[in-house]
């Protein structure tokens, strides 16, 4: 890992939104301190530096940034080479606004089947409509390696946690589907992909 470690990211180890963050961090070959925060229990530091006490948080020197799509951004600009984010306006907008519809309508959905909280109706509706989606969406990962990209990008470093947790989600894609589980299969074979996971979510498959 060549850049000298002086960053720290708190990160949930089995959190989709803190795995995101992780990725990007190992497809830049970003060395930084992973702090595992388990829900209910939060370190003081991570209270002093975030109000909110919410992981994913990057703390780089000074500065401490919260949200994941801040956070994913900033790793991208501060660390430029490979690029996540297109170069142009137009291909970059495209970009944010895929990241916010897998943010609606999909992160929305896992959010609800993984709150202990949720109605169990709820959540058999939830992983019905994921599985649904996912499955609709499936020919448009026939056209390109990466989401609709000849690049990795910060799209599918958003969306590749939720494909990797489908087994944790009780979702199971039908046969129709092969193009987006031959995409996860090459995805999930990438280094950077095995170097960003967690004990806990090696567990998960």
């Amino acid at each position: 890992m060549g850049v000298t470690n002086r960053l720290a990211c708190y990160s949930d180890p089995a959190d989709h939104y803190s795995h995101r963050v992780r990725i990007v961090l190992a497809e830049k070959s970003v060395s930084a301190e992973i702090i595992d925060v388990v829900e209910g229990r939060h370190p003081a530091r991570l209270i002093e530096v975030n109000p909110y006490g919410s992981v994913p948080t990057l703390v780089d020197r000074d500065l401490a940034l919260y949200e994941s799509t801040v956070v994913m951004e900033y790793l991208d600009e501060r660390y430029p080479h490979p690029p996540l984010l297109p170069v142009y306006p137009v291909a970059r907008a495209n970009s944010r606004l895929l990241i916010h519809r897998i943010q609606r309508d999909w992160c929305a959905l896992v959010d609800v089947i993984l709150d202990a909280r949720s109605k169990e109706a709820v959540r058999v509706q939830a992983r019905k409509e994921l599985r649904e989606s996912l499955t609709g969406v499936s020919p448009l990962f026939a056209e390109k390696p990466f989401f609709l990209s000849d690049e990795q990008s910060l799209v599918d470093c958003c969306l590749l946690p939720i494909l990797w947790r489908l087994p944790v989600l009780g979702i199971e894609l039908p046969r129709p589907a092969k193009p987006l589980l031959d995409y996860m299969e090459r995805q999930f074979a990438r280094e950077a992909f095995q170097a960003s996971l967690s004990a806990a979510e090696r567990d998960m498959r």
